[in-house]
């Protein structure tokens, strides 16, 4: 585990002192869609929490004098969502009372960026309970065509141990969610995305889909009025009056 006290004597430098982007372009457009979806599904589940927060391409710095480590996507609970009109820079420990993310995410780059070996043992030993590696080329291609497609790791006893997946999710009590994976549709792109579950299995709809079926539930009841208001003047009655 990384050492998260600093001498007490110590001015640690301020989000706004350090460095807000490693400058490192992501490898892929997923490794910024797949993460900003889990983001907007949080934003309507948690809509009445303030008390979380979904980071992506963020740094999380863990000690003033070592550069930040930038998952695709963390999720940190206990604090503020709603930091003011700027927001956050980046994810600074010691001015989050050291509250460390529950959940990090790596999306697997085309050109491989170590998400098994070296950002695990990275994630590790900073201490993040959940670590999870979403394989877009599982199945098809590439060094690690052989892996899941979705594997996630729970620090047990400070060593990372990999969770069963059943149904293409994972169980994660302490978030009171699955994580799991599935065919559908997002910013008009079809294909599989990683989306949250609740303890019945139930996948949380997106925006557009839940626009989508509140509008065919709105069509629905206008035929079953129109259908009323014929039958009603078909036997005589004015629906109006009605």
């Amino acid at each position: 585990m990384v050492n998260l006290t600093y001498p007490t004597n110590r001015i640690l430098p301020t989000a706004e002192e350090l460095p807000s982007s490693d400058e490192t372009p992501v490898d892929n457009q997923l490794q910024n869609d797949i993460p900003n979806l889990l983001l907007s599904l949080l934003a309507s589940i948690w809509a009445d929490r303030d008390d979380w927060y979904f980071g992506v391409d963020m740094g999380i710095y863990y000690n003033p004098d070592e550069p930040a480590i930038v998952p695709d996507g963390f999720l940190a609970i206990g604090v503020k969502h709603d930091t003011g009109e700027r927001g956050r820079l980046s994810y600074v420990l010691w001015e989050e009372q050291n509250i460390m993310p529950i959940f990090a995410l790596e999306v697997v780059s085309e050109r491989y960026n170590s998400e098994y070996e070296d950002k695990l043992v990275d994630y590790q030993a900073l201490g993040i309970p959940y670590y999870a590696i979403y394989n877009p080329l599982s199945g098809r291609r590439g060094r690690f065509k052989n892996r899941q497609r979705l594997e996630v790791y729970r620090l047990i006893s400070g060593k990372y141990e990999l969770l069963p997946i059943e149904n293409n999710r994972v169980w994660l009590p302490e978030i009171d969610l699955a994580l799991g994976y599935e065919q559908g549709e997002h910013i008009a792109w079809q294909r599989e995305w990683l989306y949250w579950y609740n303890a019945s299995g139930d996948r949380y709809l997106t925006a557009n889909e839940r626009a989508v079926n509140a509008e065919i539930m709105a069509a629905k009841e206008r035929q079953q009025k129109e259908k009323l208001a014929a039958y009603l003047r078909s036997i005589g009655v004015d629906p109006d009056a009605i």
